[in-house]
């Protein structure tokens, strides 16, 4: 049964591969590479294995990166294709992998019958954790990519763990060599060392033409909005003059209406912060909206709790909405930041 089993598994992948060489719409072995969209980019694409966090960060000298170039699926892995972009390595590439392909096995599967894999560029991540990245012989200098602790320049195929980074058209190989060094350094979950990782590829010179759009994608099990889904991060910049700092200001956004509190940041409401949220909740020229018509009394009663239940409603922290006396840090900064910045608008 074992061998059958085997066999099965291998028939399958081979029946995908088929079918990549086959598809004459797919842009995977043939096609003109000048009839590809273009894009100047520095990627990385990684995996948490502690949490299953998989994701890729990508910046791009061209409109609307996120539809083209980052591919994530939870429990599958993550690819980055960039270059003269081939955008059909995204999902047939992840369809590998699910299958039970590693990541440099779907790589080479990615480019062998691809007529253009010389101005290709490619990142893979597996579910297990391995890492591939191509780099084509024609693609805009530097280029390069770096894979664990390999790294390597065009025409070649490196492999590692844990992440591969990669671009092209860059000011030099600085920008990959900052893209890894900050991933690896930076403590937190995986979107925060992505993001750490792009914005120190983005300082240590980036792409050579410039800087336009921006994107950020994390896929979790079940860590959607409402937990039906696996998207944890989809932040997308169309077209920015600083795309890389607005992915940043996004994500500090993201977190805050779509994570979940940490327990480490709850705080007791006691008397003195509850006359403070009284006071705000009952301010009606604050919001144009009454939340709260009773005394500042210190007391965080039913009254008052529903009060703050509802101002957190409208404010769109829904997702950390608390039925006890606690309130999370990070809403109660922001309450605080957002109520001090009306009151000077104010004056």
């Amino acid at each position: 049964m074992k061998r059958l089993t085997t066999v099965l598994a291998g028939l399958t992948g081979f029946m995908i591969f088929l079918l990549m060489v086959a598809d004459p719409h797919s842009g995977v072995g043939g096609g003109k590479a000048s009839s590809d969209p273009f894009a100047s980019t520095f990627s990385i694409v990684a995996i948490d294995l502690a949490t299953g966090d998989v994701g890729v960060a990508v910046q791009s000298k061209f409109p609307n990166v996120r539809p083209i170039v980052p591919w994530a699926e939870a429990g599958v892995g993550a690819i980055a294709t960039q270059s003269f972009i081939n955008v059909s390595y995204g999902p047939k590439g992840l369809a590998l992998l699910r299958n039970g392909a590693t990541a440099e096995e779907a790589l080479k599967i990615l480019i062998a019958n691809d007529t253009n894999r010389d101005v290709r560029q490619l990142g893979v991540v597996d579910a297990k954790g391995n890492s591939a990245s191509w780099t084509g012989k024609e693609c805009f200098d530097w280029a390069g990519g770096i894979t664990g602790l390999n790294s390597g320049g065009k025409g070649l195929v490196i492999t590692g763990n844990g992440f591969a980074a990669q671009g092209n058209t860059l000011v030099g190989k600085e920008t990959v060599e900052a893209l890894a060094k900050s991933f690896q350094e930076t403590k937190g979950t995986l979107a925060d060392k992505l993001v750490a990782a792009i914005i120190a590829g983005g300082k240590a010179g980036g792409d050579r033409r410039g800087e336009e759009s921006a994107a950020l994608l994390v896929k979790r099990k079940g860590a959607g909005y409402d937990g039906t889904t696996d998207d944890l991060i989809d932040i997308s910049i169309y077209d920015h003059a600083k795309p890389l700092l607005e992915l940043e200001r996004l994500y500090r956004l993201h977190k805050l209406y779509y994570f979940r509190t940490d327990p480490k940041n709850l705080i007791k409401i006691d008397p003195v912060l509850c006359r403070e949220l009284q006071s705000i909740l009952g301010n009606k020229a604050y919001k144009g909206f009454l939340f709260y018509d009773g005394p500042v009394s210190g007391v965080f009663d039913a009254r008052t709790k529903k009060a703050l239940q509802d101002f957190m409603g409208w404010e769109n922290y829904d997702i950390r909405i608390r039925d006890d006396d606690q309130i999370d840090r990070e809403v109660l900064d922001d309450i605080r930041r957002n109520h001090t910045e009306w009151k000077s608008r104010k004056k």
